[in-house]
């Protein structure tokens, strides 16, 4: 079973030398973006090799750009959200691959041109779009951890602004808008326990 998060980051640099110091303001919210990829890759004490994140940059200079990581091939990646950060900015820093093109930048790191929607029609799974505003993603009652989710799926998010898309079928996490990281760590939860989904 994969586990897909897509996040699009509306202000987030696509190109140039990233703003280490300054990621909530200068770096266009890439502080939202770090701390959902951590929230999506990270373990207590490892990574999940069973989930992958693409990181979709558009703010300017230059068109979107997307960061692909794929946990089960990468090495040297740690829960410290500025070494996180270099590891972003070490792809930004590169010319933008031709549209529709992945490059392995590093070890389960992949460079590549494209936006939101083109994004998403390449993803052959279940998608899932959160919003506050929806049903339920899980059915309520108790989790049945002996038969968990089975299936591959994908989850698509926005960072601090509300995500502007009607592709994926819409599910709530609660009724409270709650912070990117935060939502990915409730889908991790809800897959990992075993509970039954509304999709």
């Amino acid at each position: 079973m994969m586990r897909l998060f897509v996040i699009h980051g509306t202000r987030a640099m696509a190109s140039g030398k990233l703003p280490l110091n300054d990621l909530a303001g200068g770096a266009g919210r890439m502080d939202v973006l770090v701390r959902a990829l951590m929230s999506s890759l990270l373990t207590s004490h490892g990574l999940r090799d069973d989930t992958e994140v693409i990181l979709l940059l558009d703010g300017s200079p230059g068109p979107c750009r997307r960061i692909r990581f794929v946990g089960s091939e990468l090495r040297g990646f740690h829960s410290e959200e500025r070494a996180v950060a270099g590891k972003i900015a070490t792809v930004i820093r590169n010319p933008i691959p031709p549209r529709g093109h992945w490059q392995e930048v590093t070890p389960g790191i992949y460079d590549g041109n494209g936006d939101l929607e083109m994004t998403l029609k390449e993803i052959e799974m279940p998608l899932i779009r959160l919003e506050a505003d929806a049903p339920k993603l899980w059915i309520d009652g108790e989790s049945s951890n002996e038969i968990p989710f089975q299936d591959d799926i994908a989850f698509v998010l926005g960072d601090d602004k509300p995500l502007d898309c009607s592709q994926g079928v819409p599910r709530s996490l609660g009724s409270s808008w709650l912070q990117g990281h935060s939502c990915i760590t409730l889908c991790h939860f809800l897959l990992d326990e075993g509970f039954e989904l509304y999709l």
